[in-house]
């Protein structure tokens, strides 16, 4: 499958479950997956179900009004708020998990496993365009060797402005 099958049978599982129990609050979803690493799903679902989406989470807090989400970047942390019901993407690390008792374990095998299989309908998303981009051409010049090409390459540096 890929990430577009993957997230439309999510979003069909999403809104018929939603048509018989309400709308979830939150869906969560991992930032990318480990084989094939492309980061798609929940980006893809947030938008089939018009939801809000904070992508790369590795705080998250829920509140009175919404949501608020922290993610790390290079020299700090950004925050998020959106309401609900939203999408998230978490980052690794955010939890900490707990490992089921004895008697949890027992309860959840006897615990009944509902299987979807999604319907092969036509995508919703439409793909507009693919293409590659185009080629640019490179062009390499050897001014010399060592030493002796560095005054040509002042004078390279001059005529794009980069030397005074």
């Amino acid at each position: 499958w890929d990430p577009r099958q993957t997230a439309q049978a999510i979003i069909e599982t999403v809104k018929s479950e939603e048509a018989k129990n309400g709308p979830f609050d939150l869906l969560m979803f991992g930032s990318e997956s480990a084989d094939s690493g492309n980061a798609q799903i929940g980006i893809r679902v947030a938008y089939g179900l018009d939801r809000p989406i904070i992508c790369g989470l590795k705080n998250l807090m829920v509140t009175d009004s919404g949501i608020i989400g922290k993610r790390d970047i290079p020299n700090g942390m950004e925050i998020y708020e959106t309401t609900l019901p939203a999408v998230v993407t978490i980052k690794e690390g955010i939890n900490l998990p707990r490992y089921p008792s004895l008697r949890g374990r027992i309860k959840a095998k006897k615990k009944e496993v509902v299987h979807f299989a999604p319907n092969q309908i036509p995508l919703q998303m439409e793909m507009i365009q693919l293409k590659h981009p185009d080629e640019q051409k490179k062009e390499v010049e050897m001014l010399g060797e060592g030493a002796s090409a560095a005054p040509e390459v002042v004078n390279i540096f001059k005529q794009l402005k980069l030397l005074k």
